[in-house]
């Protein structure tokens, strides 16, 4: 699918807002906020990427085109099937791709590209059956991830950088229908399912993973979320030392956020540490973003200063990681 759409220009005046790394680090990579937000204005343009609808599909197509045109070595749909909650069936399509295969030291970068069937957190009762565009939540951190990919392809980092595009993690149960014995699992559907056909050998396992979900939010704020800090401190210790090193640290605070049931859980029982990087306690809710599930979840609430501090961030962590 060819990438014919305008860029949202992200100006001088932000670039200087996001901040510039610190006169002792050296930033590599050309991170391009315009170009992340293109990746994700592609996704949101099909409509909502419910699993099974014809934009998740089209999705699909859009997601491992682009990969290989990037020069992935490698590009798979990791087919599963599984029945949600409410007792619909799902055809999980996973996306895996590898750069830089044959590496021994790898790291993992995941980010779901499905959206949410249900605005259930809309207070208008017939809003709330409605899919949402998932902008903020999935297709931003999926954007952010092909940036990366494309810096990738043009300088090769010393590592193989591996990159899971998990399905079917926005499935869970509805919150207008949930109680207190509901369970978890409702979630994370596609991430399970990789952790438990893990094309992964023990030896060949990543070093650690990196999720992003939710990151692209007006003057994002990240704390460390809870089971990463806890399970996956190392991943976790690389990414915030990385984000005070490039003058970031007014976005990425050191204190300790919510405990988020997120697609790192699956993949650190699976025995990859990983990090989820997502806004996890905004300035305004002290919990997810105000547009979490709702369908203010939309491309034109995005924004390019965030995705430009995190991707950049990203990017330079996997770039100073030693074979």
């Amino acid at each position: 699918m060819a990438l014919t759409i305008a860029l949202a220009s992200c100006s001088s005046a932000d670039k200087a807002a996001a901040g510039a790394p610190t006169d002792t680090f050296a930033e590599q990579g050309a991170f391009s906020a315009d170009s992340a937000l293109a990746f994700t204005k592609a996704q949101t343009d099909l409509g909502p990427r419910v699993p099974g609808s014809d934009a998740h599909a089209r999705c699909v197509d859009f997601l491992t085109g682009t990969l290989n045109r990037l020069g992935a070595d490698s590009v798979a749909i990791l087919a599963s099937k599984d029945v949600a909650w409410d007792g619909t069936h799902l055809n999980i399509k996973n996306i895996w791709a590898q750069f830089n295969r044959t590496a021994s030291a790898r790291v993992l970068l995941v980010a779901h590209y499905d959206s949410r069937p249900w605005a259930d957190r809309e207070d208008d009762l017939d809003a709330r059956n409605t899919p949402i565009d998932g902008a903020n939540d999935g297709a931003a951190g999926v954007g952010i991830i092909l940036e990366i990919a494309r810096n990738i392809a043009a300088q090769p980092a010393s590592v193989g950088v591996d990159i899971l595009f998990t399905d079917c993690e926005d499935y869970g149960i509805r919150a207008d229908r949930e109680t207190e014995d509901d369970s978890q699992d409702s979630w994370c559907i596609g991430s399970r399912h990789f952790a438990v056909n893990s094309p992964y050998s023990p030896a060949a396992r990543p070093r650690f993973g990196i999720l992003l979900d939710m990151v692209s939010g007006k003057n994002a704020r990240f704390h460390r979320e809870y089971y990463s800090q806890n399970y996956a401190p190392m991943p976790t210790a690389k990414v915030w030392a990385m984000a005070r090193r490039m003058g970031f640290q007014n976005r990425f605070l050191d204190g300790v956020g919510g405990a988020v049931m997120d697609d790192h859980i699956h993949l650190i029982q699976a025995g990859i540490p990983t990090v989820d990087v997502i806004e996890n306690r905004a300035a305004d809710t002290e919990g997810f973003p105000a547009t979490w599930h709702t369908h203010n979840d939309t491309y034109d609430n995005l924004d390019p200063v965030s995705m430009d501090i995190v991707g950049r961030v990203i990017l330079n962590v996997i770039y100073n990681e030693k074979p």
